[in-house]
C-alpha cells in the first residue's frame, strides 16, 4: 500500500500547538509484506535511520502488529527544519499499513497533533484535545495566500525547542496570543485583514530565538521583500512569511538576496497551501517540485 502526506507549518506564531497549514511538500511511504522488516529511504533524510528505530518502520509495526514488511520511504521535506516532516512520515506510515485513523495513530506517536492535523486533512486546520481524543476542524483559508520559507541549512530538533520553554506564562501573555490568534484566523480567512501583528507571540518565539538568533533579520527580510506577515514556522529554525500568491516569487527572490548577503547556508522555497492532505492509493505518488522554489 502506497500513501502521501503533505509537510506542513505549524503555529504560525500565536497559534501555539493549535494551529498548522498544510503545504506542497510530500512524502511518500510505501509497506508491502516481505519475510522480514526492510527499510529504504530516498530523497530529504535519505539514510539518517533505515532500520527498525526509524518513525515510519515503527509507526507501521505498531499498525500491523508485527514487523515483516518492507518500508520505501521518499520525501521532499526537510528534516528537522518545522516543517511537519515527522507527522507527514507517521501519517503516510500509518496509512500505507492500513490504519483505520491515521491522524490519531499520527498525533499519538510523533507527537504533534497540530501538524498530524494538516498532514492528514490538508488546509489550514485548529487542533484540540477533547475528552481525551484529539479533534481537528478545517478553517478557511484565503485562497489568494501563499508562503516563502526559509530553510537554514541547520537542524533544530523539537525536543531542544521545547527545552527552553517555560512550565507556566503570565496570564497577560496567554490573553495576547488569544487575541493576535483571532486576527491571525480573520486575516488567513480573507488577506485584506491580514497585518504583521497577526503573527505576534508571546508564548513560544521570544525563548526560542536564543537558539536561532538569526530569525530576526530572517523575519525582517522576509517583511522587506513584502510578506504581509511572518512568523517561526513550527519549532524552526525555518522562518515563514505569508504573502499574496501573485507576490510570492518576488518575495523569494528578493528574501534569497538578503539571504547571500548575511552568508548563511539555507533555502528559500516558495510554498503553496496543499488542500488534499493524506492521499492513500495509486495516485499517492510524488509530484514534481517544479516552481515550489530551492
Amino acid at each position: 500500500m502506497r500513501a502521501r502526506a503533505p509537510a506542513s507549518s505549524a503555529n504560525l506564531g500565536p497559534g501555539f500547538d493549535v494551529l498548522a497549514v498544510a503545504l506542497d511538500r510530500y512524502v511518500e511511504v510505501e509497506v508491502e509484506p516481505a519475510d522480514r522488516l526492510s527499510v529504504h529511504t530516498e530523497g530529504e533524510g535519505a539514510g539518517l535511520s533505515d532500520s527498525v528505530s526509524h518513525l515510519a518502520a515503527r509507526v507501521a509495526a505498531s499498525v500491523l502488529g508485527h514487523d515483516r514488511f518492507s518500508l520505501v520511504v521518499r520525501s521532499q521535506i526537510p528534516v528537522a527544519r518545522g516543517l511537519g516532516s515527522s507527522a507527514a512520515l507517521a501519517a503516510a506510515a500509518a496509512a500505507a499499513a492500513g490504519a483505520a485513523d491515521p491522524f490519531d495513530v499520527a498525533a499519538r506517536m510523533d507527537g504533534h497533533p497540530d501538524n498530524a492535523a494538516a498532514a492528514v486533512f490538508g488546509g489550514l486546520v485548529v487542533v484540540a484535545l477533547v475528552d481525551g481524543a484529539f479533534q481537528a476542524q478545517r478553517m478557511r483559508l484565503d485562497p489568494a495566500i501563499a508562503f516563502v520559507a526559509i530553510v537554514p541549512d541547520r537542524p533544530l530538533p523539537t525536543e531542544e525547542a521545547r527545552r527552553v520553554l517555560p512550565a507556566v506564562v503570565e496570564r497577560a501573555d496567554a490573553a495576547f496570543n488569544l487575541g493576535r490568534l483571532g486576527l491571525l484566523l480573520a486575516g488567513l480567512e480573507d488577506h485584506r485583514h491580514l497585518t504583521a501583528a497577526s503573527t505576534d507571540d508571546r508564548l513560544h518565539e521570544p525563548y526560542r530565538r536564543a537558539l536561532f538568533p538569526e530569525s530576526t533579520a530572517l523575519r525582517s527580510a522576509l517583511s522587506d521583500a513584502g510578506a504581509l506577515a511572518t512568523s517561526w514556522s513550527g519549532a524552526g529554525p525555518t522562518v515563514i512569511g505569508i504573502t499574496l500568491e501573485t507576490d510570492a516569487e518576488a518575495v523569494a527572490q528578493a528574501t534569497r538576496a538578503a539571504l547571500g548577503a548575511m552568508s548563511l547556508p539555507g533555502r528559500v522555497l516558495v510554498l503553496r497551501p496543499d488542500a488534499e492532505g493524506l492521499v492513500v492509493g495509486e495516485a499517492a505518488t510524488l509530484p514534481t517540485l517544479g516552481d515550489a522554489g530551492s
